[in-house]
């Protein structure tokens, strides 16, 4: 029986693989990388009172008022005294609070007269500084494991003063296309074949969601060359097929995995694109089987096997990057499966129009297309105006 959209996709979340291998890269590698270890703070953050705007450190029970200037500190510098009744000291952003102050006062809201400054307004202790261990305390976890490190996560990891952090090891994925009627990009193919597409995209996709792609040569619609790249295919952490796994005569993949011991947690799911999508595992690799329409690949990738990928690799969760945005044009379809089309967003994500296409074999659309429209399997139609669910690429 084939399952609903949802279904085979917590199916996936339930027996996909954890990432347990790990090994220690440099910082300027961790980036993409899945945290396998606790990063914590190696000192309060931050280590003082930091000012956080350019003016003058005060005691706020002196202002309103006129106040004694006595100096200045600037940043990566301490002021060396201690401020007392009626005095300030000028002071820059991200500099050191001088011992006595308790606000900071900014620059434009003062007159200044030599070595004096009036202030008009009352200010509060604390206005304007970031106490001392106010963003994080000795000790406190920075990231835990199973985060991805991006940008701010390695800004995180310099500021603790990490050079080299343990993380996850990138799962090996074997990627293996099948057809008779398949040849390599670099081919001219003949008026009845079709250049091996779907194994760079798969690559593309795979090395996106952290793996380490292995495209292997393509398999041919036989069962010696099936079982044989099959078996080579499941010496990796996930093996992932493109082809062969539709109701034809040459349709022979489910076949040579059930002679390698298959098990199959599913083989056939209510979508559109690449209904009949298989998972399952065989010698203790878990495998896809993706349909061979460039459309269906990319789509079944992205909604199931991503998340195999990236749970492989130590991620923790692996949300899928849906949004809400308002149709430009009305739309309807056949229900009964949950679609996913050729869509354009607009910049700022508010709406949404469907893509005109070919079907699933049209890859220039895929390319104008930014995103996949997502057709709930129980609503036929929409009005212009009307929200939908979008998949973003």
């Amino acid at each position: 029986m084939a399952l609903t959209f949802d279904d085979a996709r917590q199916c996936v979340i339930r027996y996909a693989r954890r990432g347990h291998e790990t090994e220690q890269v440099s910082l300027a590698e961790s980036a993409g990388r899945i945290l396998a270890e606790n990063i914590t703070a190696d000192r309060d953050y931050p280590p003082f009172a930091r000012s956080a705007r350019d003016g003058y450190a005060i005691r706020a029970e002196d202002v309103p008022g006129e106040l004694r200037l006595i100096g200045e500190v600037r940043a990566g510098e301490i002021f060396n005294g201690s401020l007392g009744p009626a005095e300030a000291v000028e002071i820059m952003t991200g500099a050191p609070l001088p011992a006595g102050a308790d606000a900071v006062v900014m620059i434009e809201q003062t007159s200044r007269a030599e070595d004096r400054i009036r202030v008009e307004q009352a200010h509060r202790v604390g206005d304007n500084f970031s106490p001392q261990g106010s963003e994080a305390k000795l000790g406190d976890i920075l990231l835990k494991p199973g985060c991805r490190v991006g940008f701010t996560e390695v800004a995180a990891l310099a500021m603790a003063g990490r050079q080299c952090v343990q993380v996850h090891r990138k799962p090996r994925v074997a990627i293996l296309p099948t057809g008779d009627e398949i040849v390599e990009a670099g081919e001219q193919p003949q008026r009845f074949q079709i250049r091996n597409s779907n194994a760079w995209s798969l690559a593309a996709q795979v090395a996106r969601a952290g793996g380490l792609p292995q495209i292997l040569p393509i398999a041919r619609d036989n069962y010696e060359s099936t079982r044989s790249s099959v078996e080579r295919g499941l010496a990796a952490d996930l093996l992932i097929l493109s082809g062969g796994v539709s109701a034809g005569k040459y349709d022979i993949v489910e076949k040579v995995l059930a002679d390698f011991g298959a098990s199959f947690y599913f083989d056939r799911v209510k979508i559109q694109p690449g209904q009949p999508v298989v998972f399952g595992e065989a010698r203790g690799t878990q495998f896809f089987g993706l349909p061979g329409n460039p459309a269906s690949t990319m789509v079944t990738f992205e909604i199931f096997a991503r998340a195999a990928v990236e749970l492989l690799g130590g991620a923790n969760e692996s949300p899928l990057p849906l949004l809400r945005a308002s149709l430009t044009r009305d739309f309807r379809h056949k229900p009964g499966l949950t679609r996913f089309l050729p869509a354009r967003v607009s910049a700022d994500g508010s709406s949404v129009t469907p893509e005109s296409w070919q079907g699933s074999g049209d890859v220039p659309a895929l390319t104008r297309a930014n995103a996949f429209l997502v057709a709930d399997a129980d609503r036929e139609r929409w009005a212009s105006g009307d929200d939908i669910r979008v998949l973003l690429k």
